[in-house]
């Protein structure tokens, strides 16, 4: 994993940009639900495809989520839609971005703290 994981709270945590084989990692270190804030094809071939995040996932025995943000661009109706996924989401939660910084803005609205 190239990216550095931010703990918020003990049930929260933000990366950038992960790959299916982080997944396995991700399990071991104890998350239950990754959510994926970057839409698909935002940085062209070399991102991967939701629904293989979503296949590693489920192989590892992690719930998957994916709530596409663009970057600078997040609605109240996102923030909303955060707010649901977070307190129906098995914890902790694991949530990526590119850089992890719109996942985090997208969860500070949402009301975290």
């Amino acid at each position: 994993m190239d990216t550095p994981i931010t703990q918020h709270t003990d049930d929260f945590a933000t990366c950038g940009q992960i790959t299916a084989a982080d997944i396995a990692l991700f399990a071991e270190q104890g998350f239950r639900t990754l959510i994926n804030n970057r839409p698909d094809g935002e940085g062209g071939a070399a991102q991967p495809l939701s629904e293989e995040l979503a296949r590693a996932a489920a192989e590892a025995g992690i719930a998957f989520v994916h709530l596409p943000v663009v970057p600078g661009q997040i609605t109240a109706e996102q923030a909303s839609a955060m707010r649901d996924i977070l307190a129906e989401a098995e914890k902790p939660v694991l949530a990526f971005c590119r850089s992890g910084a719109r996942s985090t803005n997208l969860w500070q609205l949402a009301g975290g703290r």
